[in-house]
């Protein structure tokens, strides 16, 4: 285009890995724009408040494998989660040796704000799309982020 300062993108919108990239920032900009500035979360700590929302017995080591995230970052991560008092730890009743992680009272309310949240800014950036093309995305991005 004469006189646009915009370069020729097509050659490189052919790369997966470069719309994948950029989707993923744009991701991240509507989650804190929704969820991380107004309710002070970053993207894992409200992956854990989900998981630990839908799941009962969860442990550590289940939350860091779900999420992939290494052992002692997830340590970091589920303390700094106690001391704001969304999460505790509990022992269990069969084995005292086995600690699951669970969701306070407060947590549990962040959580359902978060959820809310959640569907407004999947409408967002999702409102682009057909009812249909938004499952497809899932479904298709589900598959690459199983490495399947």
């Amino acid at each position: 285009m004469p006189g646009s300062d915009a370069l020729r993108q097509d050659e490189l919108r052919k790369h997966p890995g470069f719309l994948l990239a950029r989707t993923r920032w744009q991701a991240f900009r509507n989650f804190h724009e929704h969820i991380g500035q107004p309710l002070g979360l970053k993207p894992v700590e409200y992956s854990i408040l989900v998981l630990l929302g839908v799941n009962e017995q969860v442990s550590q080591r289940q939350l860091a494998d779900a999420l992939d995230v290494a052992a002692p970052n997830m340590t970091g991560i589920l303390h700094k989660l106690e001391e704001r008092e969304l999460v505790e730890r509990q022992r269990a009743e069969a084995d005292r040796r086995v600690q699951y992680i669970v969701l306070t009272p407060k947590g549990a309310k962040l959580l359902k704000q978060a959820n809310a949240a959640s569907k407004e800014m999947d409408k967002d950036w999702l409102g682009r799309l057909t009812p249909g093309e938004a499952g497809m995305l899932l479904e298709l991005l589900g598959k690459l982020a199983d490495g399947k």
